[in-house]
């Protein structure tokens, strides 16, 4: 295979010479653009999956049933056989015992190549059975033929790209990468790594494993070729991180100053109902000095269900409308964002602050009236959804962004808000909120770009919340349960995971659950909330629950964040078992908002539905073990793993392929404590090195 042009071996594919066109490309090579095998560096990071042992002859008296195994033995018997399916039948005798061949598939050649009194070298997974081993189209070669030399690797393919094919294809591309070391020697030592384990040949023997190597520690990843790739991918992204953050640092931004004992800051602060918890103390104050220099915030503000990230949300607008500015507030809901608003309204109206609304439900002339008020900044603060970010949202002089449940939102839509600052020479303040917490190793890696703030204690009198898994075939037991708490005067949510019957799940929907609780309780008025409702029915039907009218909300995951009603003092959850931890501990978080007692029931399928998985099993464990949030995500990354836990940050590409930021921990600190010594003293190295492995991926951290 020729080499690619020298100016960028590793990262550039070859281009035809001249204006020669391009040739059409094969059914493999489409394959491999489908796997985003493009660069030779693609390929040699294209790592098997698996190993077969083709180094070695084994007799089938030795092996075991599920063992891939390569046996040389003569042909005995061999017949096609007519009947439901066409297939042929080979028995193989190698001396000390026998097995099936079974083919559904073939060709007058294998026949042939499989006639009786052949010898024939077979290789594939051996099944125990009725008739005694067998294989299913194992691969053939004629017998006598050289051993490998190499375990033989099994790769991750799609349709269309045979193993053999993707072989060659990758074994070329080891030969033209250009793969020279990035990380000095020393470093290496410092995680056990001896120097003669360097980058070209970790991934030779990673592609080609000599047979003596154990397999166990390259099926874990513990073996040293594995951790030198794992260290580098690690380096790659704390390295891309680290750019990120001292670029955003060359950056200026609206400095707000805004202070003084008469400031709208002050006066919100002494009008609050209540005192702020130390931890809130803590954030605000870190927020106030990151807003107040001229350097763009891009802060996450994490805390529990409840915690109280609204009100320094608030504190922290506040003090950009003291300078002059406006603040803008974002959330993925229309409820969420109602309720946010509500509260905005009621702490800041009275001290003389115009709030705007922006929602894509509004009426035309309600818009319009708002977007005026917007553009001419005669609103100081703007909340809404999308919304904000459509091009006919004009601000006026925009200095503080605040993204709610942040992970809900794309990396397009966040960097939109940013732009609508309007001036080119300046860069809004961020401010991300999350009530998902992130577990340490993760804030270590995926969010390393950000300043990160938490509030890890609840405000007081939040009432602890019990929860109970409960067998759906005791539903009347829940119900009665609801009928006691409405007597008391109490609220109840009911929560359905569908809004309609679905063929593809039987899971009891939203409708339905809402026609079966209004008749059990005559008399009470039974809501039911679900994305497909207009928004004026919507917002109709909060409106009642809100004010305490309606008794019981039938929903779906629409107030999984965002509803506060103190008054509701029972969560159930049907199906429990299909949402995820972090769901679920959303939704509990729903109740436990006022003095009365408060539980969570979590409903789970039974009868013709399979058992619960273990996953499952896991996730409802948990919810009954603790309340914490914290704990909550940390269980949740055990269970989920990263890439899933974070959405890939919401790229739609997984930063890290190899590494596993809770496993990897060690490594991870060894990359974030390397990444400023490679980044100023070997620069052009670091370069390099986030140019092999990210590519143009590192983008969406400027989000």
């Amino acid at each position: 295979m020729r080499p690619p042009p020298a100016t960028s071996p590793a990262t550039s594919p070859a281009k035809p010479p001249g204006n020669q066109a391009a040739k059409p490309l094969t059914g493999p090579q489409k394959a491999l653009r489908k796997l985003g095998l493009v660069r030779p560096i693609d390929l040699v990071l294209h790592l098997p999956l698996r190993y077969e042992d083709e180094t070695r002859l084994v007799k089938l008296r030795d092996v075991r049933e599920g063992d891939v195994a390569q046996v040389e033995g003569r042909v005995v018997h061999a017949e096609v056989k007519l009947g439901g399916h066409r297939q042929l039948l080979v028995t193989l005798d190698d001396g000390s015992g026998t097995c099936l061949l079974r083919f559904f598939s073939f060709y007058p050649s294998q026949q042939k190549a499989l006639a009786v009194g052949n010898l024939i070298r077979v290789q594939g997974e051996v099944r125990g059975g009725f008739v005694g081993l067998t294989m299913m189209h194992p691969v053939v070669k004629p017998a006598g033929a050289e051993l490998a030399t190499a375990l033989t690797p099994v790769y991750p393919t799609v349709a269309g790209l045979p193993q053999s094919y993707l072989r060659r294809t990758v074994q070329g591309g080891l030969a033209r990468a250009d793969l020279p070391d990035t990380v000095p020697a020393q470093y290496l030592q410092e995680i056990g790594l001896h120097p003669s384990w360097q980058l070209r040949q970790a991934l030779l023997f990673l592609h080609n494993p000599t047979p003596d190597v154990s397999l166990d520690t390259l099926q874990d990843h513990s073996h040293p070729a594995w951790q030198r790739l794992k260290a580098e991918e690690l380096l790659a992204q704390q390295l891309s991180q680290l750019q990120s953050r001292r670029s955003r640092a060359r950056l200026r931004a609206p400095a707000l100053n805004g202070a003084g004992a008469d400031s709208l800051f002050e006066r919100l602060l002494a009008a609050l109902p209540f005192q702020l918890t130390a931890a809130q103390q803590r954030v605000v104050a870190e927020i106030r000095h990151d807003i107040a220099r001229a350097v763009p915030m891009h802060r996450l503000l994490q805390g529990d269900v409840g915690a109280g990230k609204t009100v320094v949300a608030a504190l922290a607008a506040a003090q950009c409308m003291d300078a002059g500015w406006q603040c803008a507030l974002m959330a993925p809901t229309e409820i969420l964002a109602t309720q946010h608003f509500a509260k905005l309204v009621a702490w800041l109206q009275p001290l003389g602050v115009t709030v705007a609304w922006l929602t894509g439900s509004q009426k035309t002339k309600e818009r319009r009236d708002m977007l005026a008020l917007i553009a001419s900044g005669q609103a100081a603060l703007v909340v809404g959804t999308h919304a904000l970010i459509q091009d006919k949202v004009q601000f006026h002089n925009l200095a503080l962004a605040i993204i709610d449940e942040q992970h809900r939102f794309g990396v397009a839509q966040r960097l939109a808000l940013r732009d609508k600052l309007g001036r080119q020479e300046l860069e809004p303040h961020l401010l991300m909120m999350t009530a998902t917490p992130i577990p340490r190793t993760l804030a270590m890696s995926y969010y390393a770009d950000l300043d990160v703030s938490t509030i890890d204690e609840l405000p007081p009198g939040r009432t602890p919340i019990v929860t109970k898994v409960v067998n759906d075939a005791r539903r009347d037991e829940v119900i009665a349960r609801i009928s006691d708490q409405l007597v008391q005067g109490r609220q109840i949510y009911w929560v359905c995971p569908l809004i309609e019957e679905s063929e593809a799940l039987d899971l009891r929907n939203a409708t339905a659950t809402h026609a079966q609780l209004s008749a059990a309780l005559p008399g009470v008025l039974v809501g039911l909330l679900h994305s497909r409702m207009p928004p004026l029915e919507k917002k109709a039907v909060m409106r009642l629950f809100v004010g305490g009218q309606m008794g019981v909300l039938v929903s779906t995951t629409v107030i999984e964040v965002g509803v506060d009603v103190p008054n509701a003092s029972l969560m159930v959850i049907e199906h429990a078992e299909r949402f995820g931890l972090s769901q679920l501990h959303q939704l509990r978080g729903r109740v436990g908002r006022g003095a009365a007692a408060s539980a969570c029931v979590l409903l789970y399928a039974t009868g013709d539905a399979p058992r619960l998985g273990e996953a499952a099993r896991e996730r409802l464990k948990a919810m009954v073990q603790t309340s914490d949030g914290f704990e909550i995500a940390r269980r949740d990354l055990e269970i989920r793993g990263p890439g899933e836990f974070m959405g890939a940050r919401q790229s739609g590409d997984a930063m890290l392929r190899f590494a596993d930021v809770t496993e990897d921990a060690r490594l991870l600190d060894w990359a974030r404590r390397l990444a400023p010594v490679l980044l100023d003293q070997y620069p052009a190295l670091a370069e390099q090195h986030v140019l092999r492995w990210l590519g143009g991926k590192t983008d969406y951290l400027n989000a």
